[in-house]
């Protein structure tokens, strides 16, 4: 062969010397098969619940635009401003008790006026269509039903009326945008709440209004009209695009981390696929050596397993990308109820196309290597290969930066955060980087090491740096895939553990709201009356937006900044407002005094230290909040530390009793049980006594917590495995790597007299003095990304199980040493004399 042959040659011979099973490149084809399938589930999963967010926006919020204040409806003029947008709808939210007999429940009042939905349609339980309820009608909850144990036509109280449950709610159209309730939905007609005596001045409830837009409008250019309009009603916006920010949220952070796990999978994957090319090749010495001595050239030899490679390639992406498509309604199974998303088949073209793209150019980068190294020995040097290793090609670089290069191109174009995902690739590098000098540093410092006097172990130890030892190969892939069981292990940990530790730890068992003032007293009887040992704490509730803040002579107005500051969520919309004489329990001052307990000078203001922060807040500054449309400003005194873990009554803002005590406002109330005591009889008595009071019970909200948080660690453990999975294949492909050079030492230490024991148990220390050193890498490894996926993208705390995961680690070494083990099987069964004629 004088000249290059072409590419339909090429693929002829190279189609004729591939397997029809693809043996020797199964690991390649496992290892694209998990990081496409991975990125193709995670793109086609996000994308399709993006798709139903942005698609049903005006459903799910339940109009075009919603305007939300607390204790009070909208004003004639404000109703006036809306209904020249379009049809509106209003209605109330509000926490509240129902009881049928015996039987009481903390439940979620949604009233809502005859126009209810604008948008979508309201679904009961039967698959019948419906409206907003009549007066005295009410569509509950299947948990609303199960708790009061009624059924559909029977009667049951909410606050001093009696409604008829005409039916059980299937599918509420706007349920997502009102986010997490604390007690079942019971759908009202709109005079409901205030005829039931809910709404007396100073009680917790919310006016809802959507619009409908007449015509092309945009929703933020209304909000933003609105706002200048009316810069201190207090009002919370949402808008079509935003129809529930916390799934919106969830789905970016959820969506984040997935798609760092697939590039992750696909990092790890890329070792592998190096790692198989390499013994496939290896396999093919002797044709490829064949091919040159008869006439072959170097760019034959790249075409010809190039192509092999490229196909193989091609068809673990395409199978990849498949298994992806149909893993998702499994994904969507386990997300469904937390999130809009069909749990069937969706198809996202992008999604695919991106994960296969990832798929090749990691196939590129990791087979360039190889491949060209193979091209461009002549035939003898290929002959002496298992003796003389081969030495690396410096023209693979190019092919490897320019592969490279497409991946960061592509990871930065198609990311929602691009220094997320760059940060992602460059971390990755700098991982692949350390773990190379680590195997270099193992290599020379087995080296420098005195040599032990027992034979086996200094043979083991030769290994780790002798010429073509595998040692950087096995550092790379047990690194990964012993990070990869630790980070697992750490983040499935820490989600239970912020389920099941602290958060019922520290619960009260009641949270009571809209206790009248006047009562208060009598509430506290009838408490101790019935659990004398129950500690109660009682603090006044308010509802305000925070108006202004800063310095006295040049205060900020929030309606004037283009920008909320970062960390300064208490600015947007109204909050809880309280007022206190003495320090809040689970608070700690950090600057600045608490006033004395009969101030009764100029109104003076505790700010959270964080918030303070965030808004560049000091002593001596003042705020102004708006409470029912009355603006009342104070002083900063000083600063406190919040606990948010007690799960009691805590806020961002606590004035002096001076401040807010003649606003109109409620008392609200936690109950403290002694463990072991019965609730149904205290339950019973306070929606007897207290019926405009709303008693929520906390197991029930931490059970759906619990759901909620566990739906998340389900998602996470299923697309943290598929890092895990791709990690074992590497390291099995490593293995079975090392296993086929190593024939040749094993033949000639049988020729010189070493028993199969012997061979083994130099196998095993070469392995386990790898896998020691690496374990304690990869805890560090391993943990530190756990913490940073837990922290910083979940938001959760930081609380994983240190003995679960030295014990998945402990389990992941078990796993290295008995593949180890497997791997010298077939070493001692290889018959010297075949073997040496092979060489």
């Amino acid at each position: 062969m004088s000249e290059t042959i072409s590419w339909n040659t090429a693929w002829r011979i190279a189609k004729r010397d591939l397997n029809a099973r693809f043996k020797g490149l199964r690991l390649l084809l496992v290892c694209l098969f998990l990081g496409t399938g991975a990125l193709a589930a995670i793109g086609t999963l996000t994308g399709a619940i993006e798709s139903e967010l942005e698609g049903r926006g005006q459903e799910l919020l339940g109009g075009d635009l919603e305007v939300e204040v607390w204790q009070r409806d909208l004003l004639d003029e404000e109703k006036a401003a809306l209904e020249e947008l379009g049809e509106i709808s209003g209605g109330t939210r509000l926490q509240a008790m129902a009881s049928a007999g015996e039987n009481a429940a903390p439940i979620e009042l949604k009233a809502v006026d005859t126009k209810w939905p604008l948008y979508g349609t309201l679904t009961l339980a039967d698959g019948s269509e419906a409206a907003a309820p009549k007066p005295g009608e009410a569509w509950l909850g299947q948990g609303a039903i199960d708790r009061l144990g009624i059924k559909v036509g029977d009667t049951f109280r909410v606050g001093q009326t009696e409604l008829i449950a005409k039916g059980i709610i299937g599918n509420e159209p706007d349920r997502l945008s009102e986010g997490f309730q604390l007690g079942p939905t019971i759908l009202v007609s709109e005079d409901t709440p205030a005829a039931a005596g809910l709404l007396a001045p100073g009680s917790m409830y919310q006016s809802k209004y959507r619009v409908a837009f007449e015509g092309n409008r945009s929703p933020d250019d209304v909000q933003e009209e609105l706002e200048e309009q009316f810069p201190n009603a207090g009002f919370d916006f949402r808008t079509r695009d935003r129809a529930s920010p916390g799934a919106d949220r969830f789905v970016s952070r959820m969506g984040e981390f997935l798609t760092l796990v697939g590039l992750a999978a696909l990092v790890i994957a890329g070792i592998g696929i190096g790692g198989g090319v390499s013994s496939y090749l290896e396999a093919r010495r002797a044709s490829i050596a064949t091919l040159k001595v008869l006439g072959a050239s170097s760019h034959d030899i790249a075409r010809i397993y190039g192509l092999q490679v490229g196909a193989a390639a091609l068809i673990g992406s395409l199978v990849g990308l498949l298994a992806g498509v149909l893993v998702t309604p499994l994904l969507a199974a386990a997300l469904d109820g937390l999130l809009p998303v069909d749990t069937g088949f969706v198809f996202e073209p992008t999604a695919l196309v991106i994960a296969a793209a990832y798929g090749l150019l990691v196939a590129l980068v990791f087979a360039a290597t190889p491949i060209l190294r193979a091209r461009r020995f002549p035939a003898m040097a290929l002959m002496r290969a298992r003796v003389v290793p081969l030495s690396r090609d410096g023209r693979a670089l190019a092919w490897v930066i320019g592969g490279m290069a497409g991946i960061v191109a592509l990871a930065l174009l198609t990311a929602r955060q691009p220094l997320l995902s760059g940060g992602f690739l460059l971390g990755a590098i700098v991982v692949l980087g350390l773990l190379a000098l680590l195997g270099f540093g193992i290599r020379k410092l087995s080296e420098k090491l005195p040599r032990p006097a027992n034979p086996l172990i200094r043979n083991a130890m030769a290994n780790l740096h002798r010429p073509g030892s595998s040692t950087g190969a096995l550092v790379t892939a047990l690194g990964f895939g012993l990070s990869a069981f630790v980070l697992l292990a750490a983040i499935q940990s820490s989600i239970d553990g912020n389920i099941d530790r602290r958060v019922p730890e520290q619960a009260p068992d009641y949270f009571v709201l809209d206790i009248p003032r006047d009562r208060v007293g009598e509430f506290e009887t009838l408490v101790q009356a019935d659990q004398a040992d129950a500690a109660i704490r009682t603090v006044p509730a308010l509802r305000g937006a925070i108006l202004a803040y800063g310095p006295e002579d040049s205060m900020i107005r929030v309606s004037d900044l283009e920008e909320i500051p970062d960390g300064a969520w208490p600015l947007r919309g109204e909050r809880g407002l309280t007022y206190a004489d003495e320090l809040p329990i689970g608070n700690s001052l950090t600057e600045g005094d608490w006033w004395a307990a009969d101030y009764a000078d100029e109104p003076l203001v505790s700010v959270d230290q964080e918030f303070a922060t965030a808004i560049d807040l000091k002593i001596g500054d003042q705020i102004t909040v708006g409470v029912l449309g009355v603006e009342k400003t104070a002083r900063v005194a000083n600063f406190r530390q919040i606990d948010w873990e007690n799960m009691g009554f805590n806020y961002v803002l606590v004035f002096s009793s001076n401040a807010l005590a003649d606003a109109p406002h409620n008392i609200a109330a936690t109950i403290e049980l002694p463990e072991g005591a019965a609730t149904g009889p205290l339950l019973r008595q306070l929606v007897k006594e207290f019926p405009s009071s709303s008693v929520i019970e906390i197991g029930q909200v931490l059970s759906e917590a619990r759901v909620i948080l566990s739906q998340v660690g389900l998602a996470t453990f299923a697309a943290a495995s598929v890092a895990v999975l791709a990690g074992l294949a590497v390291l099995i492909g490593a293995i079975a790597a090392a296993r086929a050079a190593r024939t040749y030492d094993t033949v000639v230490m049988r020729v010189l007299g070493a028993s199969r024991r012997q061979i083994m148990v130099m196998q095993l220390a070469e392995y386990g003095i790898l896998a020691l050193i690496l374990a304690v890498v990869a805890l560090g490894l391993g943990s530190g990304l756990a913490w940073l996926v837990i922290t910083q993208l979940f938001e959760f705390d930081w609380l994983p199980n240190w003995w679960e995961v030295l014990a998945v680690l402990g389990g992941g070494l078990g796993f290295v040493m008995v593949f180890a083990l497997a791997g010298s099987l077939p070493l001692l069964k290889a018959k010297p004399a075949q073997a040496l004629r092979a060489l």
